[in-house]
């Protein structure tokens, strides 16, 4: 038998103070609270993060790395070839891609940079007699120190700048530490990965493995999707601006599209620096009226990444609006400087994906994905040690 509702008069103190608010601010209240123990938490991990960066930012380059390489490794399992020649193959092609483009910057700048860096000094002392002479009224000494102020800012904030809180590397020792852990955790993720991703996966508890499993797997497939879609983005930013650099008659159009290609991975920032760098170039060698044209080739470019690129191939790759690329890309750089920017946009297009996939339920019910990799990989391994046996045992062939 049901109770009767309590009227005001039988309800506590407390009750009765709650049923005087309104239900407006009683929501709020409760969001309230709520949110602030996330941000909490959220200033919690970030605290936690940046004390071990030296560990964390490593392991995001070596995840990243093995969204890019295992395809291939993979593409290797599936024609029957042992698993570790697919590994020796993608780290051998990484590695010669790395070497490659190296190799290049180094070989193009090497015989001409010291012919640039007098060209630099020259064009700036040209740029300053002509402020003397123009009619525009800045005086040139004003403009000297406005520039001294701009370098000393940059000198005064460049480590911030380049490293953030989560720099990696402040030392030698701590930059061959960050890239040996890259190595290893890049090999054992390749050779291991998905036993290693069921053992995360066993940290939860028991009944939410399959949505932690199908959300991590999500999130995966579109840090690959990412990874893939940056480097086809990357080579054509890289190949227009390069493009027009030796249309235009400007030096070094190589290791401008390198270094174009390179900082196309760091959105948005990435293309404004390498794009200021063509253009200076240009300023250097083939004066103002083809560097205006250079500007206006690295805006082209950058439109058509902007316009068709990204809302095509990298919008459907990895579901995040443009919009959101940016508030990351400025979220990530504020928080993290450099590194911030670089793992800002997977790390947003992951959460999309992860949400989306707990939002909508997509994984099946009463199953334990982990118990069961776990089932199958025991069996496998009884499989294997029981064939190793039997060849063993047929090498020593019958006895007399």
């Amino acid at each position: 038998m049901e109770e009767p509702n309590k009227t005001t008069d039988q309800a506590s103190p407390t009750e009765r103070a709650e049923q005087e608010l309104p239900l407006g601010m009683r929501v709020a209240a409760a969001w309230s609270w709520r949110l602030i123990i996330i941000a909490v938490a959220a200033g919690g991990l970030i605290w936690g993060i940046v004390q071990v960066r030296i560990i964390v930012i490593p392991l995001l380059i070596a995840i990243l790395l093995t969204a890019l390489l295992n395809p291939l490794v993979e593409w290797f399992v599936r024609r029957g070839l042992p698993r570790w020649s697919g590994i020796v193959a993608a780290l051998g092609v990484f590695v010669a891609a790395l070497w490659a483009l190296i190799w290049l910057i180094v070989t193009q700048l090497r015989e001409g940079f010291g012919d640039f860096s007098k060209r630099s000094v020259e064009v700036w002392n040209e740029i300053l007699e002509w402020v003397r002479h123009n009619t525009l009224g800045i005086p040139v000494d004003q403009l000297q120190d406005f520039v001294d102020q701009a370098l000393k800012l940059l000198e005064d904030n460049q480590g911030t700048l380049w490293t953030g809180a989560l720099g990696v590397a402040t030392t030698a020792t701590q930059l061959v530490a960050g890239l040996l852990l890259t190595i290893f955790s890049l090999v054992f993720l390749l050779i291991d990965g998905k036993r290693i991703w069921y053992w995360v996966v066993g940290f939860a508890p028991a009944r939410a493995h399959a949505a932690f499993d199908a959300s991590g797997r999500a999130g995966w497939v579109s840090v690959g999707q990412y990874v893939r879609v940056q480097i086809f983005v990357a080579f054509v930013d890289a190949f227009g601006i390069g493009l027009g650099a030796a249309i235009l008659g400007v030096p070094f159009p190589v290791p401008i599209a390198i270094l174009v290609f390179l900082g196309s991975f760091i959105p948005f920032l990435g293309a404004i620096v390498t794009g200021g760098l063509a253009a200076f170039i240009a300023l250097v060698y083939n004066g103002p009226v083809t560097a205006l044209i250079m500007v206006g080739v690295v805006v082209l470019v950058n439109q058509i990444e902007g316009h068709v690129l990204q809302p095509l191939v990298m919008g459907n790759a990895v579901r995040v609006h443009p919009l959101g690329v940016v508030l990351a890309v400025t979220t990530g750089t504020l928080l993290a400087g450099i590194p911030g920017a670089l793992f800002a946009v997977p790390i947003a297009a992951a959460a999309n994906a992860i949400v989306s996939v707990l939002v909508k339920k997509q994984w099946q019910s009463g199953t334990d994905p982990a118990a069961e990799f776990h089932r199958r990989d025991q069996v496998h391994r009884v499989a294997k040690a029981r064939a190793k046996s039997v060849a063993k045992h047929a090498r020593k062939g019958p006895i007399a």
